[in-house]
């Protein structure tokens, strides 16, 4: 199986502004594909901005609404597949409650097909308790170019039982679109690269930059490998890169590695 050649889009785009960030995705989209990519990863929250606090609601839309029509329509005019961050419109909530809104991420075939839809289940701080909803789904999958990949969203990718999941239930590829930000800059230099190798995987780690409200992320964007090594590695300002996923070396790797094989889970019912 040829490798997944794999486009990390850091860029903080535009804050507020839905119509432009779908621009900004469309041309980021056409360079990636022409680079030989099968694959776009772009960052949490990235169609509508991360600080956007009493906008969510506005802003916020349902999995298959609007935006997710025009991100299948870029996916399919480029062929490779896209998975983006954005405000999902969750289930609606008795009146006169405000509307139930998830941190989430979605994934559109390289024909346009919606293959799924993950929602943030560790929020971080008190900015994503006050205005979003956890979701209560850990794994969630598909397939891309014979890869099985999995989805996270920034925080989540901090909890090494919430990687180990998805290594157990057979991901390759984890795709963690973050909004990363200072002073927790050894998240994307240390601790990805080492949740990688501790679960054999390749972790496709893909964050916003700049300043943004009261936040400054902090770039850093990496394909990490199953040795926990970065295959590509960005700066603090927006970038495009591209790097493979190669499932040939993911399976000599886990041989070499046996983490997964040699763990003994009848010791662990503590975990749980």
């Amino acid at each position: 199986m040829p490798p997944l050649r794999t486009a990390l889009l850091q860029n903080s785009g535009h804050p507020g502004d839905t119509a432009a960030n779908l621009v900004l995705l469309d041309e980021a989209a056409a360079r990636a594909a022409e680079a030989g990519a099968g694959l776009l990863v772009c960052p949490e929250m990235f169609l509508t901005g991360y600080a956007i606090g009493a906008d969510a609601h506005r802003l916020a839309e349902p999995a298959d609404g609007p935006s997710a029509r025009a991100v299948a329509a870029i996916a399919a005019r480029h062929g490779l597949a896209v998975l983006y961050g954005f405000p999902e419109l969750g289930d609606g909530a008795p009146a006169p409650a405000r509307p139930v809104v998830h941190n989430a991420a979605q994934l559109i075939g390289a024909d346009g097909a919606r293959l799924a839809t993950y929602r943030k289940t560790h929020l971080f701080g008190a900015f994503e308790r006050e205005w979003f909803t956890a979701g209560e789904t850990a794994v969630v999958q598909a397939e891309v170019g014979g890869v099985r990949v999995g989805i996270m969203i920034c925080y989540d990718v901090e909890f090494p039982e919430n990687v180990r999941a998805h290594a157990l239930a057979g991901t390759e590829l984890l795709l963690v679109p973050t909004a990363q930000m200072h002073p927790f800059e050894f998240v994307a230099e240390s601790l990805v690269p080492v949740r990688a190798f501790e679960s054999q995987m390749y972790i496709a780690y893909v964050n916003r930059s700049g300043a943004e409200g009261e936040f400054e992320f902090v770039g850093l964007s990496c394909l990490a490998g199953p040795d926990g090594v970065a295959r590509v590695r960005a700066g603090r300002g927006g970038e495009l890169l591209t790097g493979d996923v190669d499932p040939g070396a993911l399976r000599a790797s886990r041989a070499a590695n046996p983490y997964l094989s040699d763990r003994r889970p009848e010791l662990y019912g503590s975990l749980s």
